[in-house]
């Protein structure tokens, strides 16, 4: 007899368990994509790691880029109280603070007096006269240079203007000039050639074509120049010193004007000058200019007046070269030249009302310029209105030309010619604009030839 065989109550078998499923099995039931996913997860991961680079490589240059300026403006906060520690104010006679719109610096380039008694200041002479006249309310600046050679008399005897300095000082030669330009002159800045070396040598330097020979020596001053006429020279401080002190050649012959020329060379040289300082890389080398220049300066400036100044210059509208005019006269064996007050009215009266020539009228805001490059280096054109630009020029357009070997400035105004001439030092040749149809609404042609080299270079 069959009988169905029971389990004890407390005994319960356990249930077979299911194979585990596959993958594949767990996304069909489920309707989940694993593989999709995981392509999705990786690919997020790859873009937010490259949005972490990316954020990462941008902080790293912002970073890199205020720890240069950083540096830069410490540099230029050492270099500038370290300058006004080391300038030398014992020797000058006290200032006369401007109480009117002119601010008048009289600029003295000392020679060496003897090679043997290099610290003897007694026996230094002036090699180098030059006012600076600013005006605060037209924000004009003018460079009157007064000739070395410039008749003084006094109690009957003659004497050059530029022994004054050694026969009475700073308290002479300031007295002299005064007398001369009836103006009142407020600071005295004297610079020897070691300061103007030094100073040339922190800006890199000019390039200057050179118009005649030049080959003279001094021993006596251990000078000795050597310039080829039709050559363009690379002038560091040593090579700047013998351009700007040449006056005559060992043979005798040299300038037809002799120190007036002389003068109107070291304008040119200015100029350059001038038209490096103002572009925007030389706040990279105010550290070695201040440097160089504060070891070799005597002044009664105060550091603030200094820096006033200093940011009054660079900001001002324009700065004029001048000369005062005289007569070169033969007395008594000795060449002079003989100023006359009535021929320099103009000048007199622009030193004490700050109004400058008629080349004041002429805004460079107000001139339509035209580049056109006649060379084959590419941008060439665009780089000279970058650099215009920079000094004040608004109204500049740029287009190409017939290779050509020389550049040429072509303007039928004067004034302009002596403007945009003042800020393209490099350029020489000048003609009359074209009277052609495409260059009418210009008021200056600028042909940019082979023989250009870059503002500010």
């Amino acid at each position: 007899m069959n009988r169905e065989r029971r389990e004890p109550s407390g005994i319960k078998r356990k249930k077979k368990r299911r194979a585990p499923q596959t993958l594949e099995q767990i996304e069909r039931s489920r309707n989940i994509n694993f593989d999709d996913d995981y392509e999705d997860n990786k690919a997020k991961k790859k873009i937010s790691k490259r949005k972490i680079r990316k954020l990462s490589t941008g902080k790293k240059i912002f970073l890199a880029l205020v720890a240069i300026l950083t540096i830069i403006i410490i540099s230029t906060i050492i270099s500038v109280v370290g300058f006004f520690l080391k300038v030398k104010n014992d020797d000058t006679i006290a200032a006369s603070p401007p109480s009117g719109d002119a601010i008048n610096i009289l600029v003295l380039g000392m020679d060496i007096g003897d090679v043997n008694q290099v610290n003897n200041k007694s026996i230094k002479r002036t090699d180098t006269i030059m006012l600076i006249n600013y005006n605060k309310k037209a924000k004009k600046t003018q460079v009157v240079s007064i000739p070395r050679d410039t008749l003084v008399t006094e109690n009957g005897k003659r004497y050059k203007i530029n022994a004054a300095y050694e026969q009475g000082g700073d308290k002479k030669i300031k007295s002299e000039v005064e007398n001369l330009l009836s103006t009142t002159i407020n600071y005295i800045v004297k610079i020897d050639y070691a300061a103007f070396r030094g100073f040339m040598d922190a800006i890199g330097g000019i390039d200057m074509e050179i118009e005649r020979d030049m080959i003279y020596d001094d021993p006596g001053q251990g000078l000795h120049i050597n310039f080829k006429k039709g050559t363009t020279e690379h002038l560091d401080g040593k090579k700047a010193e013998e351009f700007f002190r040449w006056r005559k050649n060992n043979d005798g012959s040299g300038f037809a004007n002799g120190d007036l020329d002389r003068i109107e060379n070291q304008h040119k040289f200015l100029q350059k000058i001038v038209a490096k300082c103002k572009n925007p890389t030389i706040i990279f080398k105010v550290s070695k200019i201040l440097d160089s220049v504060a070891k070799n300066m005597d002044t009664n400036m105060s550091s603030l007046s200094m820096i006033s100044f200093g940011l009054k210059l660079i900001s001002s509208g324009g700065v004029e070269m001048k000369t005062i005019q005289g007569e070169p006269q033969m007395i008594g064996g000795q060449s002079y030249l003989v100023f006359n007050k009535n021929n320099n009215k103009e000048l007199i009266d622009s030193l004490k009302n700050g109004s400058v020539s008629s080349s004041s009228s002429v805004d460079k805001k107000d001139i339509k310029v035209l580049i056109l490059n006649g060379t084959k280096v590419n941008g060439l054109a665009s780089r000279v209105k970058t650099n215009l630009e920079v000094l004040g020029w608004t109204r500049v357009d740029t287009g190409n030309f017939d290779p050509v070997p020389k550049s040429i400035i072509k303007t039928n105004d004067k004034e302009i010619k002596k403007l945009i001439s003042s800020d393209m030092t490099e350029v020489t040749k000048f003609d009359n604009k074209p009277d052609d149809e495409k260059y009418s609404s210009y008021d200056v042609v600028v042909v940019v030839g082979n023989d250009y080299k870059k503002l500010g270079e």
